[in-house]
């Protein structure tokens, strides 16, 4: 087997990036989203050590691991965005399934290493599914320690499920005390984006494990509001007076 490393060739090679990578993700992936996310990016990087001597700025790297018949059976992708923590890069390896265990993550691995390293970067961040034991054992090879657990909770919309008690009590409770219920598409405009631009300020650093920084709100715009599946009328709102108190949008794939 021969299995060698090359940049993405785009657009071409959005197509058959797409099935390795839904293997991984939770969302779906597909030339058209990659795609459209790719103009979402910075066109060139442009790093530099701050104050206290750790890699800042932004860059990424994108290599395919192919066949001899130039097929991608694998792919690595690591970047850092201006709000990245300082130090961190944040990596996306995926090797098809039929070529697992052969070299083919070792090889993606060894370019990531070599790529940061060259950055100056001194940390690594990766997500790994807890039901992927081989994935997990991969990364603690590379000296990769487990530093927190994320859960996700998924509701089969299909199936009727019993409201919650107290459901109707709670929202008359909330309404007695002002609090109204809307969308971004009853209240639309700029400056309805930007009190929700702070509410986003004031909520994203009560995350568990949020690192670094709240985007500009830009970018905030087009990775957290304008995500893929957004609408308008899905992102709903908690409204107290004239501020919103909350917000949930809901992406719809």
């Amino acid at each position: 087997m021969s299995i060698k490393l090359r940049p993405l060739r785009l657009p071409d090679d959005y197509a058959p990036l797409a099935k390795p990578l839904n293997t991984h993700g939770s969302e779906p992936a597909t030339a058209e989203r990659l795609q459209e996310d790719d103009t979402k990016l910075y066109e060139f990087g442009h790093t530099y050590m701050d104050e206290n001597g750790r890699l800042a700025g932004y860059d990424r790297t994108r290599y395919a691991a192919v066949n001899e018949r130039d097929e991608i059976v694998g792919y690595v992708w690591s970047w850092r965005a201006p709000w990245t923590e300082p130090g961190c890069l944040n990596h996306t390896l995926v090797v098809a399934e039929p070529y697992r265990k052969r070299g083919v993550g070792r090889l993606l691995a060894r370019h990531l290493a070599e790529w940061g390293s060259g950055l100056g970067a001194d940390t690594a961040v990766v997500e790994i599914w807890d039901d992927q034991p081989e994935a997990l054992r991969f990364a603690g090879r590379f000296g990769l320690a487990i530093e927190r657990h994320a859960f996700q909770s998924v509701l089969d919309l299909t199936r009727p499920s019993a409201e919650p008690a107290g459901t109707e009590d709670l929202l008359q409770e909330l309404e007695r005390d002002g609090i109204r219920f809307s969308t971004l598409a009853d209240v639309p405009g700029e400056d309805s984006e930007n009190k929700l631009y702070e509410l986003y300020k004031l909520t994203l650093v009560d995350i568990p494990g949020f690192t670094g920084q709240v985007p500009p709100v830009d970018e905030w715009r087009k990775w957290h509001l304008q995500a893929d599946g957004w609408a308008p009328e899905r992102v709903l709102l908690a409204v107290h007076d004239s501020r919103f108190v909350g917000v949930s949008n809901v992406l719809h794939h």
